[in-house]
């Protein structure tokens, strides 16, 4: 058989590989590099610093997550509870938006497609949320300022998912379901839904991963510590670990012990907080290409 692919195009094949190959192992160092650093012990993180190749290892940060594991567990609880009912959610409010700005036929698109590309131009600010939210709504310290504030909708998943279903899914389709007597309704969950698979696996994703790795609802609207979510908690113990070491800090605890996580405890807990998008991921990346390819394609 005729090979189809000339020389030049062999090489560029080649190289481009190598080259994916080689961004892949220097995306995967720093992962790498903090599960070291979470099984190194501290007198060596602190003399030697981090390092690929532990000079002594010691699970100790592993054991002191053991022993507070009822807190650790509490907030992986609180995170797992936000990503997925937050994704669940704005999946529904991003569909049952995105399909009628998807018909030419609906009457308001142009003036509601405006609206969704303002929001992404323009915002009211953080202190006029902050008080619309907690005095308006009164959000604060409830599960679902955790979910609702800055992530629920996104305008930008709004208009991938809208160029995916004026993309994808032929017009014809449709309008066949529309003459054998097919409500929107039906139209909607029957046919749209079914056949979006990649664009709402692809904006599942990029919307979990956004409320698994967010710290900002929680540092403006929880004081609460059993609503910490997992990235809240390292936050803190962040600040505890930096007060404590300050000079204002050390005189005013004198001598005592103050038992507070150290830095290999943190990459621990950062490890912790890495291993649920690392298992996710593969399984939605076959979806991943091709609901940003199409559903990016401007309308």
């Amino acid at each position: 058989m005729k090979n189809l692919y000339s020389k030049g195009e062999k090489a560029f094949a080649t190289g481009s590989g190598i080259l994916l190959a080689v961004l892949a192992v220097a995306s995967l160092l720093p992962f790498l590099l903090i599960f070291m650093a979470s099984i190194t012990s501290e007198e060596s993180l602190i003399f030697n610093g981090y390092s690929f190749t532990p000079k002594a290892f010691s699970l100790d940060a592993y054991h002191y997550m053991l022993a507070q594991s009822q807190v650790v567990l509490r907030a992986y609880g609180v995170s797992i509870f936000v990503s997925v009912v937050g994704t669940g959610a704005s999946l529904i409010l991003v569909s049952t938006l995105a399909y009628p700005l998807s018909r030419p036929d609906f009457p308001f698109r142009r003036v509601l497609t405006f609206v969704v590309v303002f929001t992404l131009l323009f915002n009211g600010g953080v202190v006029p949320s902050y008080i619309m939210w907690t005095r308006v709504f009164r959000l604060k310290n409830t599960i679902w300022a955790l979910i609702v504030p800055n992530y629920l909708m996104s305008g930008f998943s709004v208009l991938l998912v809208k160029n995916y279903f004026e993309k994808a899914i032929p017009r014809d389709l449709i309008e066949a379901a529309q003459i054998d007597g097919a409500s929107e309704f039906a139209i909607f969950f029957k046919i749209m839904l079914p056949l979006s698979v990649p664009v709402l696996a692809t904006v599942g994703m990029l919307t979990a991963l956004v409320y698994w790795n967010d710290w900002i609802n929680g540092l403006y609207y929880i004081n609460d510590p059993s609503l910490y979510g997992i990235q809240q908690l390292l936050i803190r113990i962040l600040d505890n670990i930096q007060f404590l070491k300050s000079g204002a800090a050390g005189m005013a605890l004198g001598n005592v012990v103050v038992d507070l996580p150290s830095a290999a405890v943190r990459m621990a807990l950062a490890v912790i907080g890495i291993l649920p998008i690392l298992l996710i991921f593969p399984l939605l990346q076959r979806y991943f290409i091709k609901g940003m390819v199409i559903g990016a394609v401007k309308g």
